[in-house]
């Protein structure tokens, strides 16, 4: 296991560097992504909802959903809204990462892993990040290439570290 979070770890610094020497096209394509993951899902939930006879508010949420992400596909123009919707998506997903790693870290020492330090620093500074981009989202809109390659790096640094603390 600890060999698969020391590659695992090694991949992600690989992609964050990838995106740090590309952020605005990381920006850019993040977007697409999104849309492409809000598709999937409504199809996905349209299929179960038909499989378990259910036609519920989910499925009304995945058709929406279908309809939201076809349109915002087709029209590059409407891209600008899911762009903005991003923004402070990947705002709140900073934040949450950010309360999941400083409880690792607590688990870390309470185990009495010595690597607990790096994974509080790396927690907080993912929350402060956060908050920060809430209240300047042209910050984040600027620097969400640069955001997001640092998280990749961060998350790369903990997964080798835990990797090898593993060993």
């Amino acid at each position: 296991m600890s060999v698969l979070f020391i590659i695992l770890g090694i991949l992600m610094m690989m992609c964050g560097f990838s995106c740090l020497f590309t952020p605005l096209l990381t920006f850019m394509s993040a977007g697409y992504f999104i849309v492409i993951l809000v598709l999937v899902y409504g199809v996905f939930g349209i299929v179960r909802a038909i499989t378990n006879k259910k036609f519920g508010v989910n499925f009304a949420f995945s058709i929406l959903s279908v309809i939201f992400g076809a349109v915002v596909l087709f029209f590059p123009s409407m891209m600008l809204l899911s762009d903005s919707v991003l923004l402070y998506l990947t705002a709140a997903w900073f934040i949450l990462m950010g309360i999941v790693t400083i409880y690792a870290a607590v688990m870390l020492k309470k185990s009495g892993s010595k690597v607990w330090v790096a994974e509080l620093i790396f927690g907080i500074l993912a929350i402060l990040v956060g908050l920060f981009s809430f209240f300047q989202p042209m910050f984040m809109a600027i620097s969400i290439g640069v955001l997001i390659s640092i998280f990749f790096i961060e998350t790369g640094i903990t997964m080798l570290i835990t990797g090898i603390a593993n060993d």
